[in-house]
């Protein structure tokens, strides 16, 4: 019997003990997927496809600090549009342009002990047949027999660019740790993208502070006091008025004096609506919401939306 009972203990018991004192992990590496296919409409429009790779780490902070955690993000992606169609064969159908945006950056996270966050970014990129819009949709739709795809030629010309973000997120009210409000506001600058916005996430469900939440990318750490979050299942929507003062996938390049055979003024004032639910445990986090947009501009038949799936993996 004391056997059984020291087996018993070697095998189970202490694995659990030493699973409890690990400390948090400080890496997360992943990727998000946006396709207006996970809707499951059997649209192919505006923005129809991208893909964004990321590894954040956590860096080494002083708790006594009004800063409880600063994380920084490399990524590199691609955003992807097309017209009403992916098969276009007149300019006259153009309602809103052929274009992709190819990116490489960075961002340094802050988190203070009063659930405010604070980010600060700068990435550099190209928009034009530099940014492999056409041979990536071209690609995606020879490699699971779509139809084949008419009309970038129609594209914006190329232009390389530098793009500034500043976010700030703050904490409005929480009830029973279950449901809460967080206040997002956003500025873009540069010579790609020059934007600003502000909105309202809404969370219900399991779910952590800000600083500790899969919303704001943050599960991870480098302090050895830090022990892994909990694990968080949730649903959330966030509501978002953008004004957009310059888009180069609709207008073309800044300083460019030829900026392509069709571009277009966006609409100033634009609205945006996500829905979704995020679930993150130990290692994983899985996430999958959809977003509905207005329309960039004028002349578009409808308004955006797309499906985006997200995951991270820790260590």
């Amino acid at each position: 019997m004391r056997k059984i009972i020291f087996l018993f203990w070697v095998q189970f018991i202490l694995p659990a003990m030493a699973h409890s004192q690990v400390g948090n992990f400080s890496n997360e590496f992943g990727f998000r997927s946006d396709n207006d296919s996970y809707l499951a409409t059997g649209q192919d429009r505006y923005y129809t496809n991208g893909l964004f790779i990321s590894f954040r780490r956590a860096i080494k902070s002083d708790s006594t600090n009004r800063m409880v955690k600063k994380i920084w993000e490399i990524e590199a992606g691609q955003s992807m549009f097309n017209a009403s169609s992916g098969k276009i064969r007149n300019i006259s159908d153009v309602d809103r342009p052929f274009a992709a945006y190819l990116y490489t950056g960075g961002r340094v996270t802050l988190f203070t002990k009063t659930e405010q966050v604070f980010e600060i970014g700068l990435n550099v990129g190209t928009v034009g047949p530099n940014a492999f819009g056409q041979e990536v949709q071209e690609g995606l739709h020879d490699a699971v027999g779509f139809y084949k795809i008419r009309g970038w030629e129609y594209q914006v010309a190329n232009e390389a660019g530098i793009n500034s973000s500043f976010r700030y997120s703050g904490l409005l009210l929480r009830s029973k740790s279950n449901t809460d409000l967080s206040f997002n506001t956003y500025a873009t600058i540069g010579t790609s993208f020059s934007s600003a916005g502000a909105g309202i996430l809404f969370r219900t469900g399991r779910i952590n502070d800000l600083s500790k939440s899969v919303s704001f990318n943050s599960r991870i750490s480098n302090s050895g006091n830090d022990t892994v979050p909990k694990t968080e299942f949730f649903i959330f929507t966030r509501p978002v008025l953008n004004f957009i003062m310059y888009d180069a996938t609709i207008q073309g390049g800044l300083f460019s004096d030829n900026k392509g055979p069709v571009t277009f003024k966006p609409n100033p004032f634009q609205y945006s609506q996500e829905f979704g639910f995020n679930y993150s445990a130990r290692r994983w986090t899985l996430n999958f919401f959809l977003t509905f947009r207005s329309r960039d501009v004028k002349t578009q038949y409808k308004p955006h939306q797309y499906g985006s799936a997200v995951i991270y993996y820790r260590f």
